[in-house]
């Protein structure tokens, strides 16, 4: 099963535990020899979900949306970026240069293409900006791949 993940990223650290523990749940339920993540490797749900899939034994695939991609993210994020990268058993770019809303989406587009299922770390509200959780769910529907909401009961971004 190759499950694919988007996720709201600046979560509180209470939404963030919370978060942690619905991700290992439902990668647990997976059976680890037929897993494969795949994650633009972000900070925060992209990038916890990647290390779920790894510690439950399965395999893990990155998009990068952008060359410039990496340097976008917060440089605290970039040795846990690197690590991930480094571990990923294949990688896939959009050949975008930009790290921007359409390079994001971009990479979304090709993330949702690979997998069978997409986990959303999603509030249900609309996209604070383009290429925004909401707007990965919506193509996701709009595609057919069925997606897996994994949000924290009464929490609020």
């Amino acid at each position: 099963m190759r499950v694919g993940i988007t996720g709201h990223r600046g979560l509180s650290p209470e939404v963030e535990k919370r978060v942690h523990g619905l991700l290992a749940a439902a990668v647990g339920d997976l059976d680890a020899a037929e897993l494969t993540g795949v994650s633009c490797i972000a900070d925060g749900p992209d990038a916890w979900f990647a290390q779920v899939v790894l510690d439950h034994g399965g395999r893990l695939e990155v998009v990068i949306p952008a060359e410039e991609y990496r340097e976008g993210l917060p440089d605290t994020h970039w040795p846990v970026y690197d690590d991930l990268l480094h571990r990923a058993s294949d990688v896939h770019r959009t050949g975008m240069a930009a790290s921007d809303s359409a390079a994001h989406m971009a990479g979304s587009e090709i993330l949702v293409g690979l997998a069978d299922v997409l986990f959303a770390v999603w509030d249900g509200k609309p996209a604070w900006g383009f290429g925004g959780t909401a707007d990965v769910v919506a193509y996701a529907e709009k595609v057919g791949v069925p997606v897996r909401v994994l949000w924290p009961e009464g929490a609020e971004r």
